[in-house]
């Protein structure tokens, strides 16, 4: 048998495989051999920043002019004195009559004897009285303002307005 020889068909060895060169380099065997390469890809696999844009975002106070509305309450008080002058034997107590609060005011008389005379009510009526006002007021609102620019222009100098 004869030894490996080349043939046109076997693609040169670009990337210098030592067991290929020597394969034919060798002397002829007398067996048949044949040497055939093996070859192996790999890939590495990475990855990298890429600027795709820019983003500037800011705020904005927006202020807005308001009035504010509120049903406020206030009291008056009205005390009506109202003579009475009668004698009584004891002091009567505070009272109320319907929306009236009366409160007696005694006197002591010196006579040969003493006595208690009623000499005024106080009659105190509570009005409620609800009056509506409006006051002005300042409400301040933020909003975001987003800015996307081109990742090739140069990146705004100083602080955004």
């Amino acid at each position: 048998m004869a030894g490996p020889t080349r043939t046109p068909t076997t693609p040169p060895n670009d990337e210098g495989v030592p067991v290929l060169e020597e394969a034919m380099r060798s002397a002829p065997r007398s067996m048949s051999e044949e040497v055939i390469p093996l070859v192996e890809e790999s890939a590495v696999v990475g990855k990298r920043e890429v600027v795709t844009g820019r983003v500037r975002v800011r705020t904005v106070t927006d202020t807005i002019e308001e009035l504010a509305q509120a049903d406020v309450q206030h009291e008056t008080v009205e005390v009506t004195r109202v003579p009475v002058g009668r004698v009584v034997e004891t002091a009567p107590e505070i009272r109320t009559e319907g929306d009236v609060t009366i409160v007696p005011v005694l006197e002591e008389v010196l006579v040969v004897e003493k006595r208690l005379v009623l000499k005024q009510e106080l009659h105190i009526r509570r009005r409620v009285e609800q009056e509506a006002v409006e006051v002005p007021i300042t409400l301040r609102k933020q909003r975001a303002i987003v800015e996307r620019t081109d990742p090739e222009d140069p990146a705004p100098e100083g602080p955004p307005t």
